[in-house]
């Protein structure tokens, strides 16, 4: 690229608040300059304001802004800009209308039928970008066997089973046209593979008018059709505001700026001309130029030490890893939409300088909420709350004198210290312990929100296997430096690094950024020798596309760069990582552009603990990434500030006036226009050679934490247990190999107590939440264990669920003490355990042998020995009785129970990291104090329920019944000590064992009242065995809730336990029913299985809808991929859509269920376990019910037939190419409707409850309840 020399260079951050400006002068000299990103009555636009003001400053000349501005006196100019995420968090893009293959034109919004939030009963999601969908006649499918079709760009062989009807197409989209819809996304299956038909509707929507017109093939061709799809729908709601935008500026110059050099900023860290820019990869613009700013600034090639930027802002704050590359992603979510492009690794936690401060349940708490820019903090005064960034102007951390005076209603005053006091001693967090001083409670928020920003870093090292200590944290946005040095000294890091423009790093970063040309195909070639001249040829290809296209953009060969990288898998798995080979150079035995088979298996053992040594390694995705290289060449006073010593005298400096060398001793402050930074006691600050400040973080002064309570603590220890099973769950999905683990993630991980009562577990399956528990009590109790023993079990009696949930337990010793002082666990569902049914999920199993392999107290590693000889055997054992056979996957069960250990171990490393810096008996002594905070939260509830129930009715007892499929009563009967906060929920009166396997074992009802309290309370408590302690539970031995010890009970689990949901929260009148079904489908045969659950209607509530298409309740799972199922499995989906009309009616509707139609493709067993298909979910307050399920069986000779709710039935493969023998329909269950509900609300409570998967009727006049009822989450 030539160089601009006499010119100005513009690298420009266009943020939501303020933009940041950097220029490069022609002298050489360098200028920042932060403006409002919004100030209409003065300017049309921030950028070009930015722009205007520095050429006017600069050269004296005159530009007024109604006049475009002179570009001949600019070189370049680069910009990230917040447009697109804007547009996206406010649904302000584009009208969009999606055209997609038959069958799936609720694809999008299904989803992964995962709901985001366990505990939200309203199920909030965002709504889909598109508002219209048309479906189109054609289908693509890949060929399994025998497929005399040519290879289309990949290895697969592909049959297209049905032309595109282009005519009926264009009568389609014109009638879109018709209503004012110019912009079209296009999302065909499998059209990653094959474009031709995506092409051809591109081809003609153009001729037709549509304006923007985006292809899934084209804009990110990767397999998976839903975030494929969710990204192409992001691009073309996207990028015509982007173009809107980018027409407003260019007007803004003379000549349009068609002689200047503009590039945008993409999500990847790489910059793009201007008419390149899109939607999809704008996304993260403005963030990206951050972490290319201090990847540039911070990292040390020579001392290979890598870092963690560390971006605070207003609302949130984002972290990110560079170690010498930019760590991708090739899957993300921002403002609940998944896209799939490349994308900066960055994790944003909503803890900023704006989150709101509050007390609750005797624990201190940092967000979610936001003050917002409007009103802001209450030191802005304009009347908001307390936030972080009055904690710290409480402590005297900032200076209000060095402030801009742009705050109250004027925007002429400064901060206000006064109104910050004012509200911690009058109005602020109630429930504070009176012995607390107001500097005393702001430290307590400060430290809780600095524990709230560690969990992320360590989640992005620790979770992947890098040490946090060995990073620089690197420090830059407006409210970061206050909280760096306490942040790096919790994580054990030395060195904080803070860049002299960290105030502007987006924009610096800008300037610093190399242009980026990125091109990818797919690829399904095993990783051989038989397939690397292939490999080498098509990496050249790409190569050189790169070169041409960075050659036109005027960069010389010896400015350009490219990287080469491979998606590679284990065949069989869905988890792909994409592989550079920078460390692994070529050699005779690889491929031309390095080793990287190597470099794959290097990075898997890293990633995930283990490899697979027999399994063939497959290439999905072929990709270059070229880079052009073209950026440039890289005491005032003495005030008090309170830290844990309490007041001290702090120096103060502002930044402009220190000198190369100079050394900061803390407690001090450094100043500049952009930022403050904190240098706390013990830490001691240096300014570069470059301007600079790094900071050498001294070690903590160890200050003794006594047994006694500290409600500050309390918050920062519930915060570290839940980290520590959020950071078992990672390394348990990194490292497990199955589909059920890894993809569908149907686990759960927990810290227990040496009594076995649960302490923290992180948010997986709730199902799993209070049997847990049982299961590890049942170890507990006389226990035995020594170090290095685990313990695997599963037996019903034994607190198990279901056999195929696997629960592996790891006791924790510490020195001097007999017995384990804590417990981790980890559960995970096995595909297959053995038994009478591939699945191990058998409709009509009568014992529980039928059921797979049993394990009571099974020591699955001894003093250290995994013992895989013995659970061998035991897993193969079921074959012994009747029609059972052993697992049929042995190698998935021994890796996943590995996989399993592996978490527990980190689980035990941390517990003992974490009583090696407190101490057992302050460990010990938190943990009651979380459960009791727990208890405390669920007595709330229950005394306030109990209050206006008694005014409502005159009475503390309340009821509820509902049935089984079969008839079978589940009877609830709730006496409620309104005195106390507790409550006898007595099952009573429930039906008997029954001959089948809809028997749930005791810990399935404890795990679906667990789960119920903790929706009814609202708020993010912890989840824990506090939350049952004012709970005494009646189950009738001998009754469907507590059966016999060798019952069937497979279907308890995944059946029963949604029906017992529903009936607690029917006594409580929560909402209207669930679909009260997990809807199982299993199909395989003696050497694979594959098994997944179904989403369908969440039932309405008090003031809300009910969700269509998600799970519901006790179960979170996802579902697989239209394209992995299809490529994985002898099946076809021809439908998955939403079934309109089912979900109950009344005022506020039921969710639908969905229809999915499955046709196979060769000799499996089907099995099918389901719920609600005769009996109906029932509504609220004259709700009407929803409607029954259905499950058909379509055979070839045109007869369908009813499955009914379960059964199992083997299915013959098709006898041509195109006629299959048989398909599977299934109607899923949808919800009733709600019309009102009596919600108890505490004093405390101010955010809006969840709701479950049902509908209700109206809502009679007479009926006094409030339409929307808020509770703090």
């Amino acid at each position: 690229m030539a160089e601009t020399r006499g010119k100005f260079d513009f690298a420009i951050d266009r943020g939501g608040t303020f933009t940041d400006v950097f220029a490069r002068l022609p002298d050489g000299r360098e200028r920042v300059l932060k403006l409002l990103s919004h100030d209409p009555q003065n300017y049309r636009d921030a950028p070009t304001e930015g722009i205007r003001r520095i050429l006017e400053q600069e050269t004296g000349l005159s530009f007024p802004r109604d006049q475009p501005l002179d570009s001949s006196l600019i070189g370049w100019i680069r910009m990230g800009t917040t447009v697109a995420t804007n547009a996206l968090l406010e649904r302000q893009g584009e009208r969009t209308a999606l055209l997609v293959t038959r069958g799936f034109k609720d694809l999008l919004h299904i989803g992964t039928q995962a709901r985001p939030n366990l505990f939200d009963l309203e199920v909030r999601m965002p709504e889909v970008l598109y508002e219209e969908v048309v479906e189109v006649d054609e289908r693509v499918v890949l060929r399994q066997d025998g497929c005399q079709l040519p290879r289309k760009d990949t290895g697969d062989s592909l049959e297209v089973w049905q032309e595109l009807d282009l005519q009926r197409v264009e009568r389609d989209l014109k009638a879109v046209l018709s209503r004012g819809i110019t912009s079209l996304a296009v999302l065909l299956l499998h059209s990653y593979i094959w474009p031709a038909h995506e092409k051809a509707v591109g081809s003609l929507a153009r001729k037709l008018g549509f304006t923007q017109v985006s292809l899934s093939s084209e804009v990110m061709p990767m397999i998976r059709a839903v975030p494929r799809g969710y990204t192409v729908c992001a691009d073309a709601y996207l990028t015509p505001k982007i173009h809107q935008y980018l027409n407003g500026f260019t007007r803004g110059f003379k000549g349009a700026l068609k002689d200047v050099d503009v590039l945008f900023m993409q999500s990847d860290g790489g910059l793009t001309p201007m008419e390149q820019f899109s939607g999809s990869r704008a996304i993260l613009s403005g963030p990206a130029g951050g972490v290319v700013g201090y990847a540039v600034t911070s990292y040390n090639s020579s001392e290979n030490k890598p870092v963690i930027g560390f971006d605070m802002g207003g609302t949130s704050t984002d972290v990110s890893r560079y170690a010498g590359q930019y760590e991708h992603v090739f899957e993300a979510t921002t403002a609940g939409v998944t896209l799939q492009a490349p994308q900066l690794d960055i994790n944003t936690v909503a803890a900023g300088g704006g989150s709101r401060l509050f007390f609750r349940s005797g624990m201190f708490v940092v967000g979610p909420e936001s003050a917002g820019a409007h009103p802001g903090p209450a030191c802005y005064r304009k009347g908001g709350p307390l936030t972080v960034t009055d904690a710290n102007l409480a402590l005297g951390r900032l200076l209000p004198d060095f402030f801009p005076h742009i705050f109250g209603p004027g925007e002429n005053e400064p901060l206000s210290t006064e109104e910050t006091m004012r509200q911690f001693q009058h109005d602020g967090p109630k429930g504070c312990e009176s012995e607390m001083s107001v500097e005393e409670v702001a430290m307590g928020f400060i430290k809780v929100a600095n524990e709230t920003m560690c969990r992320p870093i360590r989640a992005l090292t620790q979770a992947k296997g890098h040490d946090t200590s060995q990073h620089v944290l690197a420090c830059f946005g407006g409210a970061g430096g206050q909280h760096a040095c306490a942040i790096a000294r919790a994580l054990g890091m030395k060195t904080v690094f803070t860049h002299k423009y960290s105030g502007v790093l987006s924009a610096y970063g800008l300037a610093l950024a190399d242009v980026v040309e990125e091109v990818q195909e797919p690829c399904s070639l095993q990783y051989n020798e038989d397939s690397y001249s292939e490999l080498d040829h098509r990496i050249q290809e790409l190569t050189q596309r790169c070169h041409g296209t960075l050659h036109q953009r005027g960069f010389s060969s010896s400015q350009i760069s490219t990287a080469v990288f491979l998606h590679m898998r284990y065949e069989g798995t869905d988890c792909a990582l994409m592989v550079n080979t920078s460390d692994y150079p070529a050699h005779a035995q690889s491929c031309q552009s390095g080793d990287f088979r190597t470099a794959f298996t290097k990075r898997y053992m890293k990633e995930f603990g283990f490899t697979i040594a027999d399994r063939p390694i497959m290439v999905d995705d072929i990709r270059v990434r070229g880079s052009g290289r073209s950026g440039i060449k890289s005491v005032t006073m003495i005030t008090k500030c309170y830290f844990e010593e309490g007041y001290l005298d702090t120096s103060v400096y502002m930044w402009e006036d220190l000198s190369c060398g100079y050394s900061i001793e803390g407690p001090a402050i450094i100043i500049d226009k952009n930022s403050t930074i904190l240098v706390e006691p013990g830490c001691s600050a240096q300014l570069t050679s470059s301007g600079d400040v790094c900071i050498a973080v001294g070690t903590d002064s160890q200050c003794v934490l006594g047994t006694e309570l500290n409600t500050v603590q309390l918050s920062i220890f519930s915060h570290r247990f839940m980290s520590i099973a959020e950071q078992m769950g990672r390394v348990l999905q990194r490292t497990s190999i199955s589909t059920n683990i890894k993809e569908r993630l149907d686990f759960s991980c927990a810290v227990f107590g040496p009594d076995g009562g649960l302490v923290s577990n992180a948010p997986h399956i709730p199902v799993h939440l209070g049997a847990m528990q049982e299961t590890v009590q049942y170890q507990a109790i006389g226990s035995s264990l020594k170090e290095g023993d685990v313990i695997l079990s599963n037996h019903p009696c034994a607190g198990g669920s279901h056999l195929p949930d696997l629960t592996v337990i790891t006791p924790v010793f510490w020195h001097g003490v007999n017995g384990p002082v804590f417990f981790v666990a980890s559960r995970g569902h096995h595909a297959d355990i053995g038994g009478i049914t591939p699945g191990s999920m058998p409709p009509h199993s009568t014992s529980l042998q039928q059921e797979g392999a049993v394990f009571t107290s099974f020591k699955l590693v001894t003093e250290g020995v995994f013992q895989e000889k013995a659970v061998t055997e035991a897993l193969l054992d079921p074959a012994q009785y009747p029609g059972c056979s052993g697992t049929r996957n042995l190698h998935d069960n021994l890796s996943d129970l590995r996989a399993q250990v592996a978490a527990n171990q980190r689980g035990s490393q941390l517990v003992g990291e974490l009583i090696d810096c407190y101490g057992l008996a302050v460990v010990q002594a938190y943990m009651g104090y979380i459960q009791s905070n727990a208890e405390l939260a669920v007595r709330d509830m229950l005394k306030e329920f109990a209050r206006r129930q008694q005014q409502q009715t005159g009475s503390l007892e309340v009821e509820a019944e509902d049935q089984m499929d079969d008839g079978t009563p589940i009877r609830l009967k709730v006496q409620i000590n309104e005195e106390e906060g507790s409550a006898v929920f007595d099952f009573s009166g429930s039906g008997t064992e029954v001959w089948g396997n809809c028997n749930a074992p005791r810990a399935i009802t404890l795990s679906a009242l667990i789960y119920c309290l903790r929706c009814m309370v609202g708020q993010d408590i912890p989840l824990n065995q506090g939350c049952l302690t004012p709970i005494k539970v009646i189950i009738p031995p001998g009754s469907i809730l507590q059966p016999s010890q060798n019952a069937a009970v497979v279907g308890g689990n995944v059946l029963t336990s949604q029906r017992v949901v529903d009936v607690i929260f029917r006594a409580f009148e929560v909402c209207a029913a669930s679909q009260g079904c997990m809807n199982n489908v299993s199909f395989g045969s003696d050497k694979s299985g594959y098994y997944e659950t179904v989403a369908g209607g969440a039932g309405a509530g008090p003031g809300w809808s009910g969700r269509s298409g998600v799970h519901s309740h006790m179960t979170n799972t996802r579902i697989t991929d239209p394209e992995i199922l299809e490529k994985r499995y002898p099946v076809i989906l021809q439908q998955f859509s939403l079934r309109p009309g089912s979900g109950g009616r009344g005022r506020y509707h039921g969710g639908d269920g969905v229809i999915r139609k499955l046709l196979f493709r060769s000799k499996v067993v089907l099995s099918v376990l389901t719920e609600r298909r005769s009996t109906r979910p029932y509504g609220l307050h004259g709700g009407q019910s929803g409607s029954a399920g259905l499950n058909l069986l379509h055979r070839a000779d045109g007869k369908v037939l009813n499955l009914g709710a379960k059964t199992t039935v083997g299915l013959e493969p098709g006898v041509c190419a195109f006629s299959y023998r048989c398909s599977l329909l299934l109607y899923n269950v949808s919800a009733p409707l709600y019309p009102i509900h009596r919600w108890l609300v505490s004093d405390h409570m101010t955010a809006v409850v969840t709701s479950v998967f049902l509908l209700a009727s109206e809502w009679t006049s007479t009926q006094k309840y409030p339409a929307k009822i808020s509770v703090e989450v």
